[in-house]
């Protein structure tokens, strides 16, 4: 899901997340997520409820985007929601449309591989910007579609879901940053990193 925007100050994303009636797993989940260079961000998911799980999370833009070419991203994390192990490797492309169709949308398409299913699957979704602030992502997992909604205030998210339209769920991201040597000045935007499987 979109988290905390971040600039040349911010280089650090935390996040937490709950979902009601989900397994263990997947029901309280946080991540830290650094900046380390201006097109790769590395970090840690703990899911204290599944036996103190630990994974990694990472995201490398490949490509980014510009007028006529589409952002292409790739990474990985746990798997889809749902899932009591494995881990998600994905591949995604993102555009940004409203100079197309002068409405706000960025749909993004793509592959992932699933350690659970064993198996390649499509995925894919769309952002909504309503607002400066006020925005949905609608996510494709390759099983199930989850709707977010997500008000953003400086350097703080708070979103709502709704797993395969059902079960409610909140997270909540900050940006921040630490005084260590900075590896960069370039600003991020949240379309940089996307994690299709939330």
């Amino acid at each position: 899901m979109s988290g905390a925007k971040t600039g040349g100050q911010n280089r650090f994303v935390a996040s937490i997340r709950y979902i009601e009636d989900e397994i263990d797993r997947a029901k309280l989940r946080s991540t830290l997520m650094v900046h380390v260079l201006p097109r790769l961000s590395l970090g840690v998911e703990y899911n204290p409820l599944a036996d103190d799980e630990v994974g990694p999370l990472a995201n490398l833009l490949v490509v980014s985007e510009t007028d006529r070419v589409p952002a292409l991203m790739v990474g990985t994390s746990s798997d889809r929601i749902g899932t009591e192990f494995g881990q998600s490797y994905y591949a995604t492309l993102s555009k940004d449309l409203e100079a197309f169709t002068q409405l706000p949308v960025a749909p993004y398409v793509g592959i992932a591989y699933g350690e659970f299913d064993d198996e390649f699957t499509a995925i894919g979704g769309m952002n909504l910007r309503f607002t400066e602030r006020l925005s949905s992502l609608i996510i494709f997992d390759g099983k199930h579609v989850h709707p977010t909604l997500s008000w953003t205030q400086g350097r703080h998210v708070a979103s709502v879901l709704l797993v395969e339209g059902e079960r409610l769920g909140i997270s909540y991201s900050i940006a921040f940053d630490l005084p260590l040597p900075r590896w960069s000045d370039r600003a991020r935007t949240d379309r940089d990193v996307r994690d299709p499987t939330l």
